[in-house]
């Protein structure tokens, strides 16, 4: 089932708009032309989802709801799980019902998988490239725009976990919200003020970029993680230098959880992890993300047929 987050009237939504993209919104809206000029009133369907290269598979109860708001008499029936690790070749399940439904939600329903799977399967890379560090592997604020409850729940099924989902649900305090505030003790104690004023629950993060700041931040105190911002860097030689951001976990000492963005790739994400940070968060999970490829193949039958 989806996380909290993903509001159900929300999603319906989203779906709604996405079909009008498809089939029209207002006018004359003549829907799936092509549908209705070659395929009779009356024919029935039955679709099996195809996966066609190994992956981590997403989005399947999203794609169910996706076919309910096309038509809710098109019955969807999966064999494997949201968040599943399968070969290529696998049949994830089926889509059978009206043949005209089924092929207006068949986009809808594969570009939701599609992103989905893919989100998936790259951040259980990096969780596997990570793993015994200790280290979690977190998403961003890099989403599709409108879709970010969805690729967030990806990163969960992936084996990833979520950063905050909006500007609302965290204090985060970065490299432009200090210098327009006058540095470090400046920006945090005025978080710390305004989080006592309006919202204690919410925690505060802190975005750092030198060791002389990291030392500000343990001295004022409130923050209840550093984001250690491209400590991680590369030398003249192209090679990852891990020692500022080691360094600066050293200087920390557990005191704070600690946060490690920048330079973060599947290459050098288990050196990155091996400095002793708590969260490495990778941009590139929802920002670049590369579609899984899933089909679905459709079979037609005349009515009563």
């Amino acid at each position: 089932m989806p996380p909290a987050y993903l509001d159900p009237a929300a999603l319906d939504r989203l779906l709604g708009a996405a079909l009008e993209e498809d089939l029209g919104a207002g006018g004359v809206v003549l829907g799936d032309v092509t549908t209705r000029a070659t395929i009779p009133d009356g024919t029935r369907a039955e679709a099996s989802f195809l996966l066609k290269e190994d992956g981590v598979v997403a989005g399947l109860w999203v794609a169910a709801r996706a076919f309910a708001r096309v038509d809710s008499s098109v019955d969807v029936a999966f064999t494997v799980e949201d968040g599943a690790a399968l070969a290529k070749g696998t049949v994830l399940g089926t889509a059978s019902g009206p043949a005209r439904s089924v092929l207006i939600g068949e986009r809808l329903a594969l570009n939701l998988v599609q992103r989905m799977s893919g989100i998936a399967t790259a951040t259980r890379a990096y969780v596997e490239a990570v793993a015994g560090t200790g280290c979690r592997v977190l998403d961003t604020r890099k989403t599709a725009p409108g879709l970010r409850a969805l690729d967030k729940w990806a990163v969960l099924l992936g084996g990833g976990a979520n950063h905050r989902v909006g500007l609302y649900d965290r204090i985060l305090i970065k490299d432009n919200h200090v210098d327009a505030s006058g540095g470090v003790p400046a920006a945090l104690a005025a978080a710390k003020a305004w989080r006592a004023a309006n919202a204690p629950d919410l925690e505060i993060e802190l975005e750092l970029r030198t060791l002389d700041e990291v030392q500000l931040a343990l001295e004022q105190g409130g923050a209840d993680y550093l984001l250690l911002d491209n400590m991680a860097r590369r030398d003249a030689t192209g090679a990852l230098d891990v020692s500022l951001l080691a360094a600066a976990v050293r200087l920390v000492a557990g005191r704070v959880r600690t946060e490690a963005s920048g330079n973060v790739t599947l290459e050098t994400a288990r050196a990155i992890a091996e400095t002793g940070v708590d969260f490495i968060s990778v941009g590139a999970l929802t920002h670049s993300v590369r579609a899984l490829d899933v089909s679905l193949k459709i079979g037609l039958r005349a009515s009563g047929g």
